[in-house]
């Protein structure tokens, strides 16, 4: 995992409409960058919907949030829609950039072992730095703590 006052690795990934983002465009600002395992399943529904429904505390202490998953640009547009999600998802189909974030790897699921996503969160201050970070989150409640820690 990266730790606290690394240096967040920087990326750019199209976002769910297609658009390049960068995190370097967030420069000066914090921001959330969590990724997720695939988009539209019930524990990252239940993420992403906790996000939705915080997104205004977010805005208000001036936090960008970012979702990444390996999914391609089309299942997270129509995920951000079916949930009408206010926030960028990006697409990390390669899982380069979760790589760089100690966030993909081999998983095990039902006796099948694949490559995939970890659900974890980082917290980039405005210099660039890591300044939060949570493995293994629970999907349910995960906003609120990250604003709480905020606080």
């Amino acid at each position: 995992m990266l730790d606290v006052g690394d240096t967040a690795p920087e990326f750019e990934l199209p976002d769910q409409c297609g658009e390049s983002v960068s995190l370097s465009e967030f420069h000066g600002d914090r921001v959330v960058v969590y990724f997720y395992p695939r988009a539209d399943t019930p524990g990252c529904t239940t993420e992403a919907c906790g996000f939705r429904d915080s997104f205004e505390a977010f805005e208000e202490r001036g936090v960008h949030v970012l979702g990444i998953s390996d999914d391609p640009v089309s299942d997270l547009d129509a995920f951000a829609e079916k949930h009408d999600l206010p926030f960028t998802l990006l697409s990390d189909e390669s899982g380069e950039v979760a790589a760089a974030y100690d966030s993909y790897g081999e998983k095990n699921m039902f006796g099948n072992v694949f490559d995939g996503v970890f659900r974890n969160t980082y917290v980039v201050g405005p210099d660039g730095t890591v300044e939060r970070v949570y493995e293994g989150v629970s999907p349910d409640g995960h906003a609120e703590e990250i604003l709480t820690d905020l606080e």
